[in-house]
């Protein structure tokens, strides 16, 4: 059994002890017990232990607690985390299962709480048909959750690896495999696009994930992610599998084409001849696998400029321009245009996936143009600031013109402010002169007056 169905001897052994155990329990045993068999393949004897676990009354739930659990469930209240945890290291106590640690002593002194005994069963010989079926659905049932598991685990060793499948199956979308033992999936989004199938075809294929079910493994497949190239090349090329060549990069457009960047860690390797082969045989083999797909090897180089330029192959670049935040233009031939952008921009795109970098193709007369036009925004910018400064400078006279304007007019008025002062203070003294001019006359007028009467005086 053990070789037919692939399961070690030890698993059948246990198989068929449980099956034993399950019989024995279905005549002999009683409700509740916990019986486990023990076979002997040398001479065929069978013997029956019954386990129950030591106790004591910490660890049982008391007549309340019980009718409290009851009245629980049958009301639908639900349980607090913390009752639950403190109910869940207590046990509702069954002679069949439990026994309490005093007792448990009487026979085995170092017994401990928890533990099991192995309390020895009388051997039997003979089992009703009811025993018989259920010894044999139960040596079925584990016979196929082995089967299962075995089958699991094998599969699971074969995840992220190439294995090859032939066609059974073609659903709406998906497309079914032979594996082996099982059957693989490989749904639409994993499929080359473009790529036709038919019932029997061989194909190899890269196991992507594998799932768990009750209907057995499920093996999902594919043919679309990048890994899978890097895998058919370590098939193909001994190099690489060793590890003298190493795989740094790969950009893909499934069913169209493929970049992949190469390097080697011996200089008397050359990591692109290696997976190419002699007359491309290597690469031949992995383009056909792919269906036609292309592929373009390339070196990779820890010079951002040289890694760049060689990721736009086939086409030549006179040279890279590194600028900020990981952007970089590289300037090429008239002619070879239209060859670096690809068409519809894919070999561009694949050689800015492949490095890393946003990558601006530019042919040596746009760039050249774009120069011209640099240095022509930088004169035109030198005048702008020379303008400026002229303009700046032009502010400052007028500035200044108008400081001196209003200084002069300042003056002027200060000027008037004083010549009026001056005018009150003339018109002032005007005034106190007047007075005193009077006076005088009079003075004057009074002696002309009295000479004027002793003139007469002295005639008569």
């Amino acid at each position: 059994m053990a070789e037919e169905k692939g399961i070690s001897e030890e698993k059948v052994k246990e198989i068929i002890e449980t099956a034993m155990a399950a019989a024995y329990k279905k005549d002999y045993g009683e409700r509740g017990q916990k019986v486990v068999a023990e076979l002997d393949f040398q001479t065929g004897e069978i013997k029956f232990w019954q386990l129950k676990q030591v106790v004591d009354e910490s660890m049982i739930l008391s007549e309340e607690e019980i009718a409290a659990l009851e009245e629980e469930a049958s009301s639908g209240r639900p349980r607090m985390e913390e009752e639950e945890t403190e109910e869940e290291k207590k046990v509702r106590f069954n002679p069949e299962r439990h026994v309490m640690i005093e007792e448990a002593r009487k026979d085995n002194p170092d017994v401990q709480l928890a533990d099991e005994l192995r309390i020895p069963l009388a051997p039997k010989e003979d089992y009703g048909r009811i025993a018989a079926q259920t010894a044999k659905q139960v040596i079925l049932q584990k016979l196929k959750e082995s089967e299962r598991e075995m089958l699991f685990a094998e599969c699971k060793e074969r995840e992220d690896q190439i294995i090859s499948g032939t066609v059974q199956r073609i659903g709406m979308k998906d497309i079914f495999f032979d594996i082996g033992k099982t059957l693989g999936i490989l749904t639409k989004e994993e499929q080359i696009p473009g790529e036709f199938y038919k019932i029997g075809q061989r194909f190899r294929l890269y196991v992507l994930k594998v799932e768990d079910s009750p209907k057995g493994p499920q093996v999902f497949l594919s043919r679309v992610f990048p890994k899978f190239i890097s895998k058919l090349f370590e098939v193909e090329v001994p190099e690489i599998s060793s590890g003298q060549v190493e795989i740094k990069s790969i950009a893909r457009e499934p069913g169209s084409r493929t970049k992949v960047a190469v390097w080697s860690n011996s200089e008397d390797i050359d990591p692109i001849g290696s997976a190419i082969g002699q007359r491309g045989t290597r690469v031949l083999a992995i383009i056909s696998e792919l269906g036609g797909e292309k592929i373009d090897i390339i070196e990779y180089s820890d010079d951002p400029e040289r890694y760049v330029a060689n990721a736009i192959s086939p086409a030549k670049v006179i040279r890279v321009r590194i600028l900020p935040k990981n952007r970089a233009i590289c300037i090429v031939p008239e002619d070879q245009l239209s060859l670096a952008i690809g068409k519809e921009g894919q070999n561009v795109r694949l050689a800015a996936k492949l490095t890393g970098w946003k990558i601006d193709i530019r042919s040596i007369k746009d760039e050249e143009a774009a120069e011209e036009e640099g240095k022509a925004e930088k004169e035109e910018e030198k005048k702008e600031e020379e303008a400026t400064e002229a303009g700046e400078e032009k502010e400052e006279e007028r500035v200044n013109d108008t400081e001196e304007i209003k200084e002069i007019k300042e003056e002027k008025e200060e000027g008037k402010e004083k010549g009026k002062e001056k005018g009150k203070e003339k018109k002032k003294a005007t005034k106190k002169r007047v007075p005193r001019k009077k006076e005088s006359e009079k003075k004057t007028k009074a002696k002309e007056e009295k000479e004027a009467k002793e003139e007469n005086g002295n005639e008569n």
